[in-house]
C-alpha cells in the first residue's frame, strides 16, 4: 500500500476504508487496472527479482491487477500488484519447517515489492511491518491455522461440540484449498 504524505500506514488505511460501500462496490464493474509507465517498469522489476532471489515463477496480467506466482518448493506464493496496493497469498496448507520456509519466501517477496515499487507492507495476520517483521511469527500463524483442522475436528469427534473456526484475513494472507 502507498501510505498517504503526513499519514501513517494504519492512518492511511483508515482514510481509504471510510469511504468503502460494501453493496455499492460488490456489483460495481471495475475499470481495467492501466498501470503507469513507472508502475509498468516497477512490475517488471518486481518479477525479475523475485525470479531471481525466490525462484521461479509464472506471472499473467489479468483485467483488474497484474499477478506473479511462485512455482515449485516450498509452495505457492500469489502476489497480485495493483499500482498502489498488493497483495500476498499463501495457502493454509504449511506446517513445521515447510511454513517456516513459506513466510520466509513470502516475506523476501514481500520486501523485493517494498523496494521496487515504494510500497509500504505490513503483515495483519501477525500485526507487524513485512520490512522488519520476523518471517517465524508468520509461520507459527499459518502453521497453526494450518493445523486447526486436524486438531479441532478431532477434538470435536471425541466430545461432540462444533469448531469454532479460527481468524483469519490481512495483507499478507492464506487461502484454504489452494
Amino acid at each position: 500500500m502507498r501510505v498517504r504524505p503526513g499519514l501513517t500506514l494504519h492512518e492511511t488505511l483508515d482514510h481509504l476504508n471510510a469511504g468503502f460501500d460494501a453493496d455499492a462496490d460488490a456489483d460495481a464493474d471495475l475499470p481495467p487496472l492501466r498501470l503507469t509507465t513507472a508502475q509498468r517498469a516497477a512490475w517488471e522489476r518486481i518479477v525479475d527479482r523475485v525470479a531471481r532471489e525466490a525462484g521461479p515463477v509464472a506471472s499473467e496480467e489479468y483485467p483488474s491487477s497484474p499477478t506473479l506466482e511462485t512455482t515449485g518448493p516450498p509452495g505457492r506464493i500469489q502476489l497480485d500488484h495493483r499500482a498502489d496496493t498488493a497483495d500476498i497469498e499463501v495457502a493454509y496448507r504449511h506446517s513445521g519447517r515447510a511454513a517456516r520456509d513459506l513466510m520466509e519466501r513470502a516475506c523476501r517477496v514481500a520486501r523485493i515489492v517494498e523496494d521496487e515499487s515504494g510500497l509500504t507492507g505490513y503483515d495483519f495476520e501477525v500485526d507487524q511491518p513485512t520490512r522488519t517483521g520476523d518471517p517465524a511469527r508468520a509461520a507459527a500463524r499459518l502453521a497453526g491455522v494450518s493445523d486447526w483442522p486436524g486438531t479441532t475436528w478431532a477434538r470435536t469427534a471425541d466430545n461432540g461440540r462444533s469448531p469454532n473456526s479460527p481468524p483469519c484475513g490481512g495483507r499478507i494472507r492464506g487461502r484454504a484449498g489452494r
